[in-house]
């Protein structure tokens, strides 16, 4: 699943938007949400301990039919695939976010309309529809085309059995708000930054959904592999985030943040994989005083 050199996205075509452009969305299949997450890794074995182990997520499900990689379902639809990196790496160890669409052939043909360059559709082994694109700021997305085969926790022990947002460092708001609102269609959920009149993290939900993708602003270009784990990470949807630490302690974790309320009014906590990677165990809804604005969207559920 390799990018060709063609589809390097120019971002001048993303700055023309017109009216146009906003009306086509009419021919823009559903966007239903996060599919998948796929995570670069140093260490396999060690990897499938902290997803597998500690996170409770199993190998073999029906979600991770037909991927190649080492996967690990989160629920009968969703998945967390590994891809193997070396340690010299600086990129982002987040390496793909696939989202469900309900056609892969219509998404192809909007795609083109708009002047997004995209990969020719492929199957996977078993038969499922993919194509690939690449945003204003080069992150990597992948459209699926798949049927919800249930939302059932992977095994009986897992952290959690919901996946619903994805973050990454963003250093040009207003080219990815063209490309993700204007051309696909996502809608602001909140925004909110460390100050109340600032904006740290723009956070955006799936047009046909309720799951969302967080935009992290204002990192420094010399970030480090470290702060870029903390900044590129993953959510996956918990009930109790007290109830969440007490059974990563039980899983033998030895360190992660909170849980505690964030800017958001949401309870969390985060925990890291062992090459840094941020996962983030997040409850559904805000419990606590929320700053900067209001939600605009409708929050996920259990």
């Amino acid at each position: 699943m390799e990018m060709k050199k063609a589809l390097i996205f120019v971002a001048t075509i993303l700055l023309g938007a017109t009216a146009e452009t906003t009306n086509a969305q009419s021919g823009r299949p559903k966007i239903v949400g996060i599919a998948y997450v796929k995570v670069k890794v140093t260490d396999i074995a060690k990897a499938r301990a902290f997803y597998g182990g500690i996170l409770g997520l199993s190998e073999g499900a029906e979600s991770c039919k037909g991927v190649a990689n080492p996967c690990l379902s989160v629920n009968g639809s969703q998945h967390v695939e590994l891809v193997r990196t070396a340690g010299t790496d600086k990129s982002s160890f987040l390496a793909e976010i696939g989202l469900e669409t309900s056609s892969v052939d219509q998404m192809l043909r909007y795609l083109t309309a708009q002047g997004v360059p995209a990969s020719e559709i492929q199957r996977r082994p078993d038969g499922m529809k993919y194509l690939e694109v690449l945003d204003a700021e080069h992150n990597k997305l992948v459209f699926v085309e798949k049927m919800d085969s249930g939302i059932e926790a992977s095994s009986t022990g897992a952290i959690s059995n919901r996946l619903f947002h994805a973050g990454f460092v963003v250093n040009d708001l207003k080219t990815e708000q063209h490309f993700y609102e204007d051309i696909l269609g996502f809608k602001l959920y909140w925004r909110g930054g460390f100050k109340d009149d600032g904006t740290d993290w723009y956070e955006i939900q799936v047009p046909d959904g309720n799951n969302w993708i967080e935009f992290m602003l204002n990192i420094s270009p010399t970030a480090d592999h470290k702060e870029l784990g903390v900044q590129n990470h993953f959510s996956l949807g918990v009930t109790s985030s007290e109830a969440t630490a007490q059974k990563l302690r039980a899983k033998g974790a030895k360190a992660f943040d909170g849980p505690e309320v964030g800017r958001d009014g949401k309870s969390a906590l985060d925990i890291y994989d062992p090459d840094d990677t941020r996962v983030e165990l997040m409850e559904f809804a805000p419990t606590g005083k929320v700053c900067c604005s209001e939600y605009t969207g409708t929050h996920p559920k259990p």
